[in-house]
């Protein structure tokens, strides 16, 4: 069995660790094409020596652009990949503009696509990557659901007949690190000046167009921030840089301390010495219940809606709607003292998913 696996972005990385893990060792082949989305070596080299995924097949290069340029130029650079190699299947991820170009190439070239992360929905038309995600699942052949809500929502779409509950990648790799941490294998995380690891902080993270754009949501999130009781170490999204420098902004403000994207291991370093979370980000907010932190979504609606349960994620899409007060006890809360149970996955999805796909070939 030969499957391409189509790439681009930081969350997609850490996916594709586990699925590389899992085909490492078979008969099968797997090709990686990464399209180059995320051109910032924060965002995409450092993943693939820290989690030990195989260097790139083929990089198409692609870089930043509009939705409509960097979706179209991933089309048509993959175009001529997928016809050379024929794989027999192609895998996309999650709901990048990557995944929704990756998907559109093959389907055309009658290949058979299966969608990893399928049926994830925010139901928020606003996000590029709602239509994202819901595009890819009408096109593709095979949706791997990693949740039971997942699978819900593409039954209620029609499309249960291509569903198949799969479990969640993520949690192979999250777990995996994790535990390595915890045993000492990787080194502390180099975290923004002026954060002590150990001390009490805060992780934070903004990236989402809807957070970044105008400079006066921009602004009020990062005074709402700026007024925690305890330092927030801000990891800096490129795409945040270039906002709070174009709007004029200071990202280093009362208790933020603004630092650079860190690698996946640093990454769950972080959040396990932290006290809580703060963040836009989807896969954050996984991750922040995984490895048993508190998070505040700064967003209407999460995908994620199995982290809301027990208290361990709130969604917070004004701070300044909660008053000074309310703001603070959300976002500084205690960790819950719940259970979280096992929503998506025992940790061994990815094995599932080539198998998976082996069957469905034959």
């Amino acid at each position: 069995m030969k499957v391409i696996s189509v790439v681009g972005a930081r969350p997609q990385l850490v996916k594709l660790a586990a699925i590389a893990h899992a085909f490492a060792g078979t008969r099968h082949e797997h090709v990686i094409v990464h399209t180059g989305q995320h051109y910032d070596a924060n965002l995409s080299d450092i993943f693939f020596s820290g989690l030990g995924i195989p260097a790139p097949d083929v990089h198409l290069g692609i870089g930043s652009g509009s939705h409509g340029a960097q979706t179209g130029g991933v089309l048509a650079a993959i175009d001529p990949v997928l016809a050379e190699r024929r794989p027999d299947w192609v895998l996309v991820y999650g709901d990048t503009n990557s995944t929704l170009a990756g998907a559109l190439s093959a389907v055309k070239q009658h290949l058979p696509v299966a969608h990893l992360e399928a049926g994830l929905r925010s139901f928020n038309r606003r996000m590029p990557e709602e239509h994202n995600r819901v595009l890819t699942d009408h096109a593709a052949d095979l949706l791997l659901a990693p949740t039971e809500g997942a699978l819900r929502h593409l039954g209620n779409e029609g499309l249960a007949d291509r569903a198949v509950l799969s479990g969640d990648v993520m949690v192979d790799v999250c777990l995996r690190i994790r535990d390595a941490v915890l045993a000492g294998e990787h080194p502390r995380p180099a975290l923004p000046a002026g954060i002590e690891h150990d001390e009490p902080y805060l992780l934070a993270t903004l990236h989402r167009p809807d957070n970044t754009d105008d400079p006066d949501r921009l602004s009020a999130l990062l005074a709402a921030l700026a007024d925690l009781p305890v330092p927030v170490a801000l990891l800096a999204h490129p795409r945040l840089v270039a906002r709070a420098e174009e709007h004029g902004l200071k990202l280093d403000q009362g208790a933020v301390r603004a630092g650079r994207p860190l690698g996946y291991a640093g990454l769950v370093a972080a959040v396990l010495g932290s006290t809580g979370v703060v963040t836009d980000s989807g896969g954050l907010q996984k991750e922040a219940f995984l490895l048993g932190r508190a998070c505040t979504t700064l967003r209407p609606e999460t995908e994620w809606v199995e982290t809301l349960d027990g208290d361990w994620n709130r969604l917070v899409p004004d701070p300044d709607a909660l008053g000074r007060r309310g703001w603070i006890e959300t976002a500084a809360r205690p960790t819950p003292r719940g259970e979280r149970g096992t929503p998506y996955g025992d940790g061994r999805a990815a094995e599932r998913v080539l198998r998976i796909l082996a069957e469905r070939l034959g």
